[in-house]
């Protein structure tokens, strides 16, 4: 896809449509109604569609390949395919927080979280471990401009 390509223009233009524009669109491309989420989602399924119309989609054996390799990452568990990991920071990362005087250091693990060398399911549990109170722990730990930016 070059400058020059009208469907270049065509993903281009979606960052000056207005978000009626881009339901629209959606409606026409996608054949069903637009999802609630927020603009830049739509921009880049929006762009995606075009292309895919345009140009074709993932060959059968790719979309195979995928799915293969999606089975071996989640073991064939269909719920835990639709968990949107983009939500997560990647596997590893060190999330510090300073809480009253105190430094709290959490690690992303495949499964979850570990802090204190114990697995927690959720920064929210470890948030609540640390404060006593009911927190929202992306909030806590500062991720909200982290999953806004994705």
């Amino acid at each position: 896809m070059t400058k020059d390509d009208p469907i270049y223009a065509r993903v281009a233009a979606l960052k000056i449509k207005t978000p009626t524009e881009l339901r629209e669109l959606w409606r026409d491309l996608m054949g069903t109604e637009p999802p609630p989420f927020t603009r830049r989602y739509l921009e880049t399924r929006l762009g995606y569609r075009i292309q895919e119309l345009a140009y074709g989609g993932l060959k059968p054996e790719t979309v195979k390949r995928l799915e293969k390799l999606g089975e071996q990452l989640d073991g064939g568990d269909y719920m835990k395919r639709r968990i949107r990991t983009d939500l997560k920071p990647i596997t590893g990362t060190r999330l510090v927080r300073e809480w009253q005087g105190v430094e709290y250091v959490v690690t992303v693990t495949t499964d979850g979280y570990e802090w204190e060398g114990r697995p927690y399911q959720s920064l929210s549990s470890i948030a609540r471990a640390i404060t006593g109170t009911r927190w929202s722990g992306p909030v806590f730990f500062g991720l909200n401009n982290y999953r806004r930016r994705k």
